[in-house]
């Protein structure tokens, strides 16, 4: 549908702060997540996953698992349906089916240590675990690689025997590790380079983030013999695990009802489907509810982190700091299915700025790792590592201010970005400014002290959405949503719905729907739910507007047209209306039953006009030249939201962001040794900053209303994690007086960068 409105500038409820309505249940422990379905015949379902980084498997003997006491179901590879190469499925981000239902079952290879090869369901977890200590498994191991610049060199350890480089013209002959090459074009970029007065040209590389979700992946499944099925699971996108296990399986999608828990943490890592379609078959084999959850070393070994990256970027600007040129190679692992989220990153790196030459080499690369997972901003943070190191390098060339360096290449409404569209209104400049003038970088930095200055970009999404609002016959109203609330999406939509129906927020609730409930809905994901599902719950409060419009006329007799909303309240308007008491929402909401029946609104929205986002950070820290410790002092995020309905939430998002970015910057990476085993598979030897890693983050929200949204909305959960990497190098390379171009900066790198400086 589409929904006619002018942005509003001026609010009553949207705007504040009142409590967050999941608080109590979760402080108190009575929020239900992923493992805590239980029930008395519910069996433990337990992933035999393969101790090879590489390897082909000869065969699978179940037959001493099966005759194990308490067993009741086992399934492997063979239990699975055929799928071919060419269906898709959408969950964060599109992803090929056939990769899918590979990645949550080995087929005829284990392509990385930690991919399932069989799972048993068991009475116990104690039989589960001694049933697959019985699974005979006859394996043939093979070369493997997992680092992305070594798996394009030539006579690599092949992930996919058959695989055929996509967008190369002409086509490669031979197979190669790189899934597929895409080329952004824009200007003349021989000429860009030559305009230049001073060049900057280096090499980047990331290592693979986990997304730091407290709650492992947990499910219950509970199929019954006529072929229908339900799932409970912690997920981002309960709509998407439907299709997903639907397609996987060879069910209809009516069969099978997904509800979706409370989660604890996503970030991108729960867009798609890992025990959810092994848990259905074991459930279907054994006639019995299957509950499976992952341990953390699984999480770590078997689920998705983000890319590992290498980006090599060359930028020319002239004397005066105007950016003429940049080009780029972005190689991404997607790890051992293709789908890196490269192009994001490609597209994010430079969309800030009013390059007008760019040529971009995108590389999507599988290597033996677990498939890759979105993670906030997936692919942005890494691209903007290395171009905002670079544009720093030319700041520290030219002897420009940083912030004054990036406000004279600002793009602004009416430039064209990168990805291709012409920016609306956006709020970069504003950004600019309002970090400029921030009274933190009034201090001065002492000895071994810098700061660093990045910024960030996110295009935002909207996508599929549907929203119930039914009011109850006490005045009450409930919000049905289809999105998964991991950002504080109920409050967000109680919020707007409150704000459009003009009652108190009290009186509204908002619930997570399961599939059979709703119509599709897109993943929550992409900073999309708070504009789409935003314009879904507005559209439908509308209709329960129109309703009682429509009610009230026929009460008094009236044409609708001489009915006006206000103020919570239905009046007569006009010369012809009558002279009748204005009817309050309660009063209609009671008189219900007798005027019509239930009172509801429904929408269905394929949203557009997401709304670009933009965040500029400051990162002040201090180097111990004798230990390489990095000490993050202050810490400023300025970003533009467009209109923050719950500033609360927004700020945390922003704080958020930074807290993730700070560590994947400083400590986190996933070790992988010669052999292709991870070595550091948990959080003792993973680390994630703590609390006393982190000073006080200041936040300013700044809100450029997008004209794509009622109340301006743009989504915010994605670009405060973009600038950090880039942020923190910058301070840090400022600090020892050289560049840094790996992350993480642990101390190890920093004290030799130290040794290596002029």
């Amino acid at each position: 549908m589409e929904l006619e409105f002018t942005t509003r500038t001026t609010f009553d409820k949207v705007g504040t702060r009142p409590p967050r309505p999941d608080g109590t249940d979760k402080v108190t422990g009575r929020a239900l997540y992923g493992a805590d379905l239980a029930g008395a015949d519910m069996l433990v379902g337990k992933v035999l996953r393969s101790p090879h980084a590489h390897a082909r498997i000869l065969a699978i003997d179940t037959s001493r698992a099966r005759a194990l006491p308490g067993v009741k179901a086992v399934v492997t590879r063979d239990d699975f349906p055929d799928i071919g190469p060419e269906g898709t499925v959408k969950g964060e981000v599109e992803e090929n089916l056939w990769d899918v239902a590979r990645n949550v079952m080995a087929r005829d290879k284990a392509l990385y240590e930690g991919h399932a090869v069989a799972a048993v369901a068991a009475t116990s977890t104690a039989v589960a675990r001694q049933a697959l200590k019985l699974i005979d498994i006859t394996w043939q191991a093979l070369p493997h690689v997992t680092d992305v610049d070594e798996a394009m060199r030539p006579g690599a350890p092949l992930v996919h025997e058959d695989m055929i480089t996509a967008g190369m013209d002409p086509a490669p002959e031979e197979p190669s590790n790189i899934a597929e090459y895409t080329r952004i074009e824009m200007g003349d970029i021989e000429a860009g380079f030559a305009a230049a007065d001073v060049v900057v040209e280096q090499t980047f590389r990331t290592e693979a983030a986990h997304q730091g979700y407290i709650e492992p992946h947990a499910c219950v499944a509970s199929a019954s013999e006529d072929g229908v099925a339900e799932l409970w699971c912690c997920t981002q996108g309960h709509f998407s695990v439907r299709d997903m296990c639907a397609n996987i399986l060879g069910m209809d999608l009516a069969s099978l009802r997904v509800t979706s828990s409370e989660i604890g943490g996503g970030f991108g890592g729960k867009t798609t489907v890992f025990l959810e379609p092994v848990a259905l078959l074991l459930s279907r084999q054994s006639g019995r509810p299957v509950k499976m959850t992952m341990s953390r070393d699984e999480v770590f070994r078997a689920s998705g982190p983000t890319s590992s990256t290498s980006i090599t970027a060359r930028i020319g600007a002239t004397r005066d700091g105007r950016i003429t040129a940049c080009d780029a190679s972005f190689r991404y692992q997607g790890g051992a299915f293709a789908g890196s989220p490269v192009g994001y990153g490609a597209v994010c790196g430079m969309a800030p700025y009013d390059c007008p030459n760019v040529d971009l080499h995108c590389y999507d690369v599988v290597v033996n790792r677990p498939k890759a997972a979105a993670y906030r901003a997936p692919g942005a943070p890494m691209a903007a590592f290395a171009i905002e190191s670079l544009l720093d390098e030319i700041a520290c060339k030219l002897d420009i201010d940083p912030v004054e360096l990036r406000l004279r290449n600002a793009v602004k409404e009416g430039a064209s970005s990168v990805y291709g569209p012409t920016f609306g209104t956006i709020g970069f400049v504003e950004c600019l400014e309002a970090a400029r003038d921030h009274p933190s970088l009034e201090a001065a930095p002492g000895p071994n002290q810098a700061r660093g200055i990045a910024a960030g970009f996110w295009p935002n999404y909207g996508g599929q959405t549907s929203v119930t609002v039914n009011v109850n016959n006490d005045g009450t109203v409930l919000v049905s949503l289809g999105t998964p609330d991991i950002g504080g999406s109920r409050a967000s939509m109680c919020l707007m719905a409150a704000e459009e129906l003009q009652i108190p927020y009290e009186r509204v609730k908002a619930i997570i729907a399961d599939t059979s409930a709703l119509g599709h809905n897109d993943t929550t994901g992409g900073s999309r739910v708070t504009h789409s599902a935003g314009l879904a719950t507005i559209a439908a409060s509308r209709k329960v507007i129109d309703t009682m419009k429509r009610r009230a006329a026929a009460v008094w007799d009236i044409d609708v047209d001489a009915v006006v909303w206000d103020q919570g309240c239905v009046r007569p308007s006009g010369a012809n209306a009558g002279d009748h008491e204005p009817l309050t929402f309660d009063a209609i909401a009671a008189m219900a039953p007798a005027t019509g029946g239930p009172i509801a609104g429904h929408a269905e929205i394929n949203a557009e006009g997401a709304g670009a986002s933009f965040a500029v950070h400051v990162c002040d820290l201090e180097v111990d030249p004798e230990t390489g410790r990095v000490t993050v002092l202050r810490y400023l995020a300025v970003q533009d939201a467009g209109k923050a309905i719950h500033p609360d939430y927004v700020e945390g998002q922003y704080q958020g962001g930074v807290a993730q970015g700070i560590g994947w910057a400083l400590n986190e990476e996933y070790i992988y040794g010669s052999d292709g085993i991870l070595q550091n598979p948990g959080f003792l030897d993973y680390r994630i900053p703590v609390a006393s890693d982190l000073p006080m983050i200041d936040t300013v929200i700044v809100e450029v209303p997008n004209p794509g949204h009622p109340y301006g909305v743009r989504g915010v959960g994605e670009t405060p994690i973009v600038p950090p990497l880039a942020a923190v190098a910058n301070a840090v390379s400022r600090a020892i007086g050289r560049r840094m171009t790996e992350t993480p900066m642990s101390p190890p790198r920093i004290l030799a960068a130290i040794d290596q400086a002029p």
